[in-house]
């Protein structure tokens, strides 16, 4: 099948879904000009059981170093590594002991950063990602909130270091979609952050878009009763 074709079904191959897939260069800048960047492109999630494309609505930019709510603030470890480069490869985790978020790796290599997606549409896989969020009452909820859309699309840690820019594409990649129009791109404090990294509007989404998740400041939580 060429890149050009669809499936026998008719769907969109993952190849070609969402326009052109960006390139390194697009993940090798600054953490803060690839987060809003970031909204309107669509992610696409090819598995076995068909692909899910996400057009992206909601982000959160983390700044390494320089960003006190960073995993990678302290420096690098075991579980962050891959925040440290190369850019263009995925940075997943798992928090609250049940849940992973999925990230996308910026700045050029040695440096840490990442956009974790927060919210997203669902464009195409449906029926493949709402088997795996049974309590989304609608479609707009899959993945309104970054640990839905991470189990919507079916990502754990086995995608941790994946290389989004890879030729062919594989697991995950990144299309050019439609980028968000500047004059309805909003910023703010990201959702749950506490102490001095609390303080910073890293937090971009598209104003009016249903899917994005509503905000909350941080709050001490219970790690036996956490969700998303």
């Amino acid at each position: 099948m060429s890149e050009t074709e669809t499936s026998s079904k008719g769907c969109p191959t993952a190849a070609t879904a969402g326009g052109d897939r960006l390139t390194r260069s697009f993940f090798d800048r600054p953490v803060l000009t690839v987060a809003p960047d970031l909204l309107g492109r669509v992610l696409v999630r090819d598995e076995p059981g068909g692909p899910v494309l996400l057009r992206i609505t909601e982000v959160e930019a983390y700044d390494g170093a320089d960003d006190p709510g960073s995993h990678a603030y302290r420096g690098r470890t075991a579980r962050n590594g891959v925040m440290f480069g190369p850019p263009g490869h995925a940075y997943v985790y798992f928090t609250y002991g049940m849940w992973h978020c999925l990230n996308l790796v910026c700045h050029p290599e040695g440096r840490a950063g990442g956009v974790l997606l927060r919210a997203g549409e669902v464009l195409h896989g449906t029926e493949v990602a709402r088997p795996r969020r049974v309590s989304a009452r609608r479609d707009h909820e899959l993945a309104r909130g970054p640990a839905r859309l991470a189990t919507a699309l079916g990502v754990d840690r086995s995608l941790d270091g994946t290389d989004v820019c890879a030729e062919p594409a594989g697991a995950l990649s990144v299309r050019s979609g439609t980028p968000a129009d500047p004059a309805i791109v909003r910023n703010g404090p990201r959702t749950g952050v506490s102490g001095p990294g609390g303080v910073h509007p890293w937090r971009f989404w598209i104003e009016g878009d249903r899917t994005v998740s509503p905000y909350r400041a941080h709050r001490p939580r219970n790690r036996t009763t956490a969700g998303t």
